[in-house]
Parts: C-alpha cells; structure tokens; sequence
C-alpha cells in the first residue's frame, strides 16, 4: 500500500467513527431508544434521566466519554463480575502495551528504516520506506530491530506476568466474595451406573456418595429425559404470550373511542378459549412430570449437593472408581450457566463430536481462504481494472484510486469475516459442552485461530469503524424501529437485555493484537493506530457494559488464561517471522540470536502453567476450607447449602407459572433426593 492509500483509509475510517460516535451520542438521548441503549439499566430497575426535550438533545456531546474513564475496576467487578473485568483488563494491556512499543518504534525504528536503504528509493510513497524491507541487506542497522524484538517481547512477557498475578489473586477474592453461589457446594457426576439392587441411578448415586463421602455428602438431584416435555413447555409459553398480547390489545379497544363493545368482547372469548387450552396442557405437563418420575426416565447425570466447599472440591478433583471412565465428577457450573439438553449427551461421545467440530473448523478455514482471496485480489486496481474494464473510469477522478486501493481490500475482508463469529458458535453449540462459558471459550479458541490466518490491513477498518457500529448496534436499532412501527405499534418496549458477547469480541480484539505484535518490528508505523484501536475499544466497551450488557454467568475470571495463550502465541510468532527476516536481510548472527529469546518466552509460558493455571481451573483445598469457615463464623453455612439443593433443578422438572396462582399445577413437582 502507498503512503497515500494508507492517509485515505485512516480518513475514512476516522471519519465513520466520528460520524457513527456522533450519532450515537444524539440517540443515547432520545427515550424511544433507551430500551437499546440502556437495556441493562431498565433490566435492573434503574432510571435513565432522560432531559424533557430540548435543542440540546439534538446536538452530540462526549460525556459519556469522560464517564467511561472515571469508571474504576472495583465498580466493574462490583456490578458486573471478574469475566467483564478480564476483557476490560485485555483492553487496557494493549493500551499499555502499545503506548511504549509506539513511542520506541516511531522515535527509533522509523527513522531508521526511512534511512537504511543505500539505493535510491523509487518509491518513495511507498510504505515500504517506512519498513524493515528498506533495510539494506547485511546491514549492521539490524542490530537495532533485533534490540527492540527483545524489549517488545520482555515487555511483553512483564506485562502478562503482572497481569496474570494480579487477576489470580482476584480470582481467589471473587470466590469468597461469592460464598453463597450453589455452585461452590455442588459437582456433576457423569456416567452413574444402575444400582444392582433397585435397578435406579438415583439409588446409586445415594448409595455411593453416602459410602464414599460420609462426612461431606448432602443430597443429589438426578436428571430426567424431558425432550417431549421440554415441546409441551414452549408451548405453554407460547400460549402465555399469546394471551397477554390479547389483553393488551383489549384493554387498548376498550379505551378507545373509535372500536365498539363488540371488538373487546372477542378479545375476550378469544383469550377464555386460550386459557382453557393452557389448563389443560398444565394438567397434561403435571401428569408427565409424575409418570416421569415413575417410568424412570432417568439420565446417567446427577448434580451432587454436599455440606461444605472442602467436600465439594474433594471430590470432584478426586477418581471416584478404579474404572475412570464411571463416576467422573468435575465442579458443577452456576446454574444459569448450565446448557440442560448437553447433560443427555452421553460421556463417551463428547471426543467424537469435538473431532468432528475441530474437522468442520478446520475445512472452513480451508475453504474460507479462497473466496476471501478471490475477492481481494480482484479489488486490487489493476486487476479491477482486467476483470471490469468500466473501473478505468476511476483515473478521471481524482483521489477515487487511493480509495479503492486502500479501503476496499479491507472493507471486503471486514465484511467476509464478519459471519465467522456466528459459525463458530453455531459449530461450539454442536460440542455438547454443558455450560455456556465452556461453549463461550471454545468458540473464542476456533475463531481466534481461524483469524489468524488473515494478516491484512485490518486494524483501521474493523478497528475504528468497527468499535463505533458496536456502541451504535444499527442492527438492533432497526429491528427496534420496525417492531414499534408494525407489529408491536402501541405496546410498552422492553429493554434487549443480553450478555457480553465474549466469543465474538475477544478473538477480534486479540487478534488485532496479535497483528501489532508481529508487525511491531517489521512495520512500526502501524503500532500508534493500534493505540487509538485499544483507546477506542475501552471506552465503547466500558459504556456497554455500564449501558447495555448483563451478566448472565460467572467463571471468576476463566477466560485470562486463553487470552494469555494467544499474546505468547503472538510473541513467538513475531520472534518466528523476524528469525526469517534476518535470514532473509542476509544477517544469519541476528537469527541465530532469537532462538535463545525464543526459548526464554516458552519456558515463561510453561512456568506461568505450573504457577497460575491450576488456581484457574480448579479450588484449591485451602481456599474451601477457609470459605467453610468464613460461612460458619458468619452463620451462613446452613443457609448457603439449602440454597444449593435447590439450585440445580432441571428445567422439566420446574413449576410452571401460567397465571393460576394456587392452583396444583404451580406446585414443584419433585424435589431433591
């Protein structure tokens, strides 16, 4: 790209953002739209000031700015828990990270690389001047890149050091700080053979936890086959809907000056007639939820209750059988975490679906190349030029070329990957992974991996552009508009609560990431745009999650050591390329001097395993028995395991509210063993 490409598609894409910034500024005022803006505000119950109108409310203002930089992380952890505070801690490590890295890189490299060349530069507007391709082969200047791969890549490793000691330590905070959670009491047992003597799993499970854990074991939930209950349910919701959208519509007719009695009354025998139909699918749901019970539909899956955190975490990082493929045992996930239908796929199988996914991602990366390069080689001007003669006409305006060549490569890659997020958690759904966060990060691995292998001029489109489209959700804002104009007219607006969206914005923002770390040395000049990408970034985000996004789960901060694994995986990548470079560049003592680098960053990730990741994955011992004794001198540990036993009941097996208060088919059904 030349240097004139590259000044045009920072102008558009600061320009967009602008734009895009400033209209959204302008419509975080207006109250028809607060339902999108502030949905996690309305969620929780909270007001959101809207100023009657005014002039002002037309201009745009950057308030919302100065508040994203006053928000402090206790307040984040606070309201929204340790996983938001990891991705907004992954946002401000690239700031840190590159605020150094692009001062040393602009100050030192880029003079540097402008002036290395000994032959006349006949492209002078070429970007090229400004990289390490400007270098002359064997040059001493070498010396200079190899000293600033180094302290990149320190740096680097400094930086996750403190990051992942810090977040450890609020990882063990968090979970005290979350005693009451029914998870912390809880395993899932998998794989429950048949009792010999009653031919029940559920008899089972009581049996072996009462021989085995005497002293910790509480109670078990087991879990059901309710596939055809789960049809009768929708159902029953679907008709809930149903009749409180007639209720509204006849209320609004009984008050309205223009429709007569007539027009409310079949409201009403419409909404009687849909009544008596949902009292009769609750009786049918009640009669199952019994027979359920006595067919024994029974799964070989339990959730498991004990009377403290020590015999919880005990068993669950314990073998249970000598066969280890019986009674596995892991820490049960919150229960809102937990995906239900999952649980019925059968233990055995999960390696062969995630072969068959791992396969699936792999073809599509393999195929997606094609098509994504087609695209972008056509865009580029001279063979636009071969392909679609008309695009000579571009010549004649001015400036019109420089667009094309540098926006319009970007813009088509930005467009094509933007579907990769949703295939990747379609694909993660078909793991049979039982929580959400599990589906979440296994997503986050397969699109990380699969981005990474488009290394393009993707920072300013995806970058700036890209962060503005999130705080404005134009997609969301048009649904809205529609909804209020069409079939929702007149109804009250409900907020469009829904969580961070972790699969699709932490592979986006580490691979953009990795894109800086592994050009830092080759080309400097793109470090100061990823400054303004991560500044951009943190404020737009810290606004959704005050605004918008809800928490939904809670890992205590599991995500840190997937995001730690792809900045090494950046770092030994840039050391990798620049081993290259130097070969190539004709500088065999500079590549033989990474290697030594090279081993010091992997000896660093295997040390940060062995110290931090186990704390990550699992409790330890002497943190439940601590909290045991934290809720025992509180006076809580009573009250935080009769929560837990009633936490993990499937939703087949809960009651159903159909507005019949009272009434036997609202009554639970069956309760924990």
């Amino acid at each position: 790209m030349k240097a004139e490409s590259l000044v045009v598609s920072a102008a558009i894409n600061i320009g967009l953002a602008i734009l895009i910034l400033s209209l959204f500024s302008i419509l975080k005022k207006q109250p028809f739209y607060a339902p999108v803006y502030y949905a996690r505000r309305l969620s929780l119950g909270h007001r959101t000031d809207h100023q009657s109108f005014s002039f002002r409310r037309l201009l745009p203002e950057l308030n919302w700015i100065s508040r994203a930089v006053r928000v402090t992380e206790e307040e984040i952890l606070d309201n929204c828990g340790l996983d938001v505070l990891v991705f907004v801690r992954l946002l401000k490590f690239g700031i840190r990270f590159f605020v150094v890295c692009s001062i040393v890189g602009v100050l030192v490299l880029v003079p540097l690389n402008y002036t290395g060349s000994t032959v006349p530069n006949t492209s002078s507007h070429s970007m090229d001047a400004f990289t390490i391709s400007n270098i002359s082969s064997g040059s001493d200047r070498l010396w200079v890149h190899f000293s600033f791969l180094c302290f990149v890549s320190c740096y680097g490793m400094y930086l996750l050091y403190q990051e992942y000691n810090d977040l450890l330590f609020k990882r063990v905070q968090q979970l005290c700080n979350r005693r009451s959670e029914p998870d912390q009491f809880t395993i899932l047992v998998r794989e429950i053979p048949l009792c010999n003597e009653h031919k029940t799993r559920g008899c089972s499970v009581d049996h072996f936890f009462s021989k085995y854990h005497p002293y910790s074991y509480e109670s078990f939930q087991i879990l059901y086959d309710g596939k055809h209950l789960d049809k009768l349910l929708c159902q029953a919701k679907s008709l809930t809907k149903k009749i409180e959208d007639l209720r509204h519509l006849s209320s609004t007719k009984k008050y309205s000056r223009n429709s007569s009695a007539s027009d409310a009354w079949k409201y009403d025998a419409k909404i009687e007639q849909l009544e008596d139909m949902l009292q009769t699918l609750g009786r049918e749901i009640r009669r199952i939820q019994c027979r359920m019970t006595i067919e024994q539909k029974e799964l070989p899956v339990a959730f498991v209750t004990f009377s403290s955190r020590w015999g919880a975490v005990l068993a669950a990082q314990s073998q249970q059988h000598t066969n280890p493929l019986l009674w596995i045992t892991e820490v049960a996930p919150e229960p809102r975490d937990v995906i239900w239908q999952n649980l019925a796929v059968q233990y055995r199988r999960l390696p062969l679906y995630r072969i068959v996914i791992i396969v699936a991602a792999s073809l599509l990366t393999i195929f997606f190349v094609i098509p994504v390069t087609a695209v972008q080689g056509i865009a580029k001007y001279d063979r636009l030029k071969k392909w679609f003669p008309p695009a000579m006409a571009v010549d004649l305006i001015p400036k019109l070329r420089s667009i094309i060549t540098g926006y319009l490569p970007s813009a088509i890659l930005n467009g094509c990957i933007y579907i990769v997020p949703f295939a990747m958690i379609g694909l993660a759904r078909l793991a049979g992974y039982i929580s959400r966060s599990k589906k979440d990060i296994n997503a986050c691995n397969m699109v990380f991996y699969f981005l990474a292998d488009f290394f393009v001029t993707y920072i300013l489109t995806n970058g700036l552009a890209g962060f503005s489209l999130e705080i404005l959700q134009p997609g969301l804002l048009l649904w809205d508009t529609l909804k209020s104009y069409t079939w929702d007219h007149g109804k009250k607006k409900h907020p469009y609560v829904y969580s961070l969206p972790y699969y699709r914005i932490i592979p986006f923002v580490a691979l953009c990431m990795l894109i800086g770390i592994v050009y830092a040395v080759v080309s400097p000049l793109l470090l100061p745009f990823l400054v303004g990408y991560f500044l951009l970034g943190y404020v737009v985000f810290i606004n959704q999650i005050e605004n918008v996004y809800i928490t939904t789960y809670e890992t205590c901060g599991r995500y840190w050591p997937y995001i730690h694994h792809y900045i090494i995986v950046a770092i030994i990548l840039m050391q990798v390329t620049t081993i290259g470079l130097f070969g190539l560049k004709a500088k065999p003592s500079a590549s033989f001097s990474v290697i030594p680098l090279l081993v010091v960053t992997i000896l660093f990730n295997e040390y940060c395993k062995i110290r931090f990741l186990p704390t990550f994955n699992q409790v330890s011992v002497q943190d439940a028995k601590k909290n045991d004794e934290l809720d025992k001198k509180d006076g809580l540990m009573e009250e935080n395991v009769r929560k837990a036993l009633d936490a993990y009941s499937p939703p087949c097996l809960r009651p159903l509210d159909l507005g019949m208060e009272g009434t036997s088919s609202t009554k639970p059904f069956l309760s924990p063993a």
